[in-house]
C-alpha cells in the first residue's frame, strides 16, 4: 500500500460519499485521529474493527461444523483443547490491553519513536509467554487432556490436535499482541486484513487436511489443528511485514529492536490488570455453565446455542468499543481529555442502537433463529428463553463494553477488573444460583442473573466513566 500524505500535509477535504468513506476505513486511513471530525475518526477505525471481529465469529462457526462431521469424540477433543487454550487466550488479551494503551498514548503524543519502541517490548513479552506455553502444550499434551478427563479415544487420536494447537501458542500471543498494536496506533485496517488472513487460510485449509481433499493429507481431527497453526502463524508473518515496511502508521525499525526495562514494566503492570479482567469474565461464564448444568444436558444444550448467538451479535459491538479504546488513548495523549470523553459516548451511543435493534430481532424471532440449530423441543424452549432474556439487556450490553475499553484504552486498567469481579463475581453468580436452584426458576433465573449484571456493568462503568479520574492517569 502506498503512502498517502497526513491530514496535515493534504488540501482540505470535502465530504465524500458514504462509500468513499468505507473505501478509505478499508484501505486504511492516514488521517490524524485526534483532529478528524469525530464521527469521521470513529467511522474509519469502527468499519474495519467490526469487520474483523464479523470474520472471528465466522472462523468459530466453520471450524466447530467440519469437526463435528467427524463425531461427538472429535467434537470433545476441540472442547477439551479449547477450554485449555481459554487461558492463553486471557493471558494474549491481557497483554494486549496494555500494549493497545501505551502504544495509543504514544501516537498521540506525536512521539512515533516511543510508540516503536512500545510495540517491540509488546512483542518481546509475547515471546516470552508464548515460547514456554508452546513448548509445554507440546510435551504435556497427553497429560493435559487426561486431567480435563479426556475419554480413551480422546487420548489416543485427539491428543494430536492437542499438541499441534497448544504447541502454537507462540503465535496465538503474537498474533493478538501485534493487533492490539496496529490498533493502538490507529491502524484498524492492517489488524483487520491479519485477522481475514489468518482466518481466511484456515477456513479454505481446515477441510482439506481434515478429509483430505485433493492432495492433501487426510489428518482428521489433528488437520483441523494444522490448518488454524498454519493460519496463524502466515497472519504473524504479515503482521511482522507491514509493521515494518514502513508505509505504515507506525513503524518498527532496527534501531527500536532492543528491550528497555522501563517501558516493559509499564506494559507489563497495564496488562497484569487486563489479564485479571480477562480471567473474570471468562471464569465467570464457566460457573454459570456449571449451575445451568444441574438442570440437565438438555439445559446446557439450550444455552450453548443462546450464547452462541449472542457472542455472534456482540462480536461486531466489540469491534466499536475497541475504536472507542484507541480514540480515548490518542486523544490523552493529545492532551485532549474532552474529546476522548465525546468519543466514548458517541461510540457507545452508536453501539447501543446498532445492538439494540438486533436484541429485538433476537426477541421477536427467537423461535425460528434457535430452531436453525435443533429440533428438540426441550432445548428449543431453553434456548429461546435464554436468547429472549439476555438479548433485552443488549443496548446496556453495548455501553458497557465501551466503557469499560474506555477505560482500558486510557490506561485506568484496574477499575474495569474491579468492575468485572463485583459485577460477575460478586453479583451474578450468586444471583444466579439464588433465583436457579433456591427460588426454583431453573434455567431462567440463570439468565435473568445474566441479564442483571451486564446491565449493572453498563450503569456502573458509566459512573466510574463519567467521574474522569481515568483522564489524569499517566502511562
Amino acid at each position: 500500500m502506498d503512502a498517502v500524505p497526513s491530514s496535515s500535509a493534504a488540501p482540505p477535504r470535502t465530504e465524500g460519499s458514504l462509500w468513499s468513506e468505507v473505501r478509505e476505513a478499508l484501505r486504511g486511513s492516514h488521517r490524524d485521529l485526534t483532529e478528524a471530525p469525530l464521527g469521521r475518526a470513529i467511522f474509519v477505525l469502527a468499519v474495519p474493527m467490526v469487520l474483523e471481529m464479523v470474520m472471528e465469529s465466522v472462523f468459530a462457526v466453520t471450524d466447530i461444523f467440519f469437526v463435528g462431521r467427524l463425531g461427538a469424540e472429535a467434537q470433545a477433543t476441540v472442547g477439551l483443547t479449547e477450554t485449555m487454550e481459554t487461558m492463553v487466550y486471557a493471558l494474549a488479551f491481557g497483554l494486549s490491553i496494555g500494549a493497545t494503551s501505551l502504544v495509543a498514548r504514544r501516537m498521540g503524543e506525536k512521539d512515533e519513536e516511543s510508540a516503536a519502541r512500545t510495540a517491540v517490548q509488546a512483542i518481546a513479552l509475547g515471546l516470552f509467554f508464548g515460547i514456554p506455553l508452546s513448548a509445554a502444550g507440546a510435551i504435556f499434551a497427553p497429560e493435559l487432556l487426561r486431567a480435563m478427563g479426556g475419554s480413551p479415544w480422546v487420548l489416543e487420536h485427539g491428543v494430536h490436535f492437542t499438541r499441534v494447537l497448544l504447541g502454537a501458542n507462540v503465535s496465538v500471543c503474537l498474533l493478538f499482541l501485534i493487533n492490539a498494536i496496529f490498533r493502538g496506533a490507529g491502524d484498524a485496517a492492517t489488524a483487520m486484513r491479519v485477522l481475514w488472513l489468518a482466518n481466511g487460510i484456515n477456513i479454505v485449509l481446515g477441510p482439506c487436511l481434515v478429509f483430505g481433499v485433493g492432495p492433501f493429507p487426510k489428518l482428521g481431527v489433528a488437520g483441523a489443528a494444522v490448518a488454524t497453526s498454519i493460519g496463524r502463524t502466515s497472519g504473524v508473518i504479515y503482521q511482522l511485514y507491514r509493521l515494518t515496511r514502513g508505509d505504515g502508521r507506525l513503524t518498527v525499525r532496527w534501531r527500536h529492536v532492543r528491550l528497555e526495562a522501563r517501558t516493559l514494566l509499564s506494559v507489563l503492570r497495564l496488562s497484569g490488570a487486563g489479564t485479571l479482567q480477562t480471567v473474570v469474565g471468562m471464569t465467570s461464564w464457566i460457573v454459570l455453565v456449571w449451575i445451568i448444568s444441574h438442570f440437565g444436558s438438555q439445559a446446557v444444550a439450550g444455552y450453548t446455542i443462546a450464547i452462541r448467538l449472542v457472542i455472534f451479535a456482540i462480536l461486531p459491538s466489540f469491534g466499536l468499543a475497541n475504536a472507542a479504546a484507541t480514540l480515548v488513548g490518542q486523544n490523552l495523549g493529545a492532551k485532549k481529555p474532552d474529546r476522548a470523553e465525546r468519543a466514548a459516548w458517541t461510540a457507545g451511543g452508536i453501539g447501543a442502537i446498532f445492538l439494540g435493534t438486533i436484541g429485538i430481532i433476537f426477541i421477536a424471532a427467537a423461535p425460528h433463529i434457535v430452531g436453525i440449530f435443533t429440533n428438540d423441543p426441550v432445548v428449543l424452549g431453553h434456548g429461546v428463553r435464554g436468547l429472549r432474556i439476555i438479548s433485552a439487556g443488549f443496548a446496556f450490553y453495548a455501553y458497557g463494553m465501551t466503557f469499560t475499553q474506555s477505560l482500558n484504552g486510557a490506561g485506568a486498567t484496574w477499575a474495569p477488573t474491579w468492575l468485572n469481579g463485583v459485577c460477575f463475581w460478586a453479583f451474578e453468580l450468586p444471583l444466579a444460583w439464588v433465583l436457579a436452584v433456591h427460588a426454583g426458576l431453573g434455567t431462567t433465573g440463570a439468565y435473568i442473573a445474566c441479564l442483571a449484571a451486564f446491565s449493572l456493568l453498563a450503569v456502573a462503568s458509566g459512573a466510574v466513566f463519567r467521574r474522569g479520574a481515568w483522564k489524569t492517569v499517566s502511562v
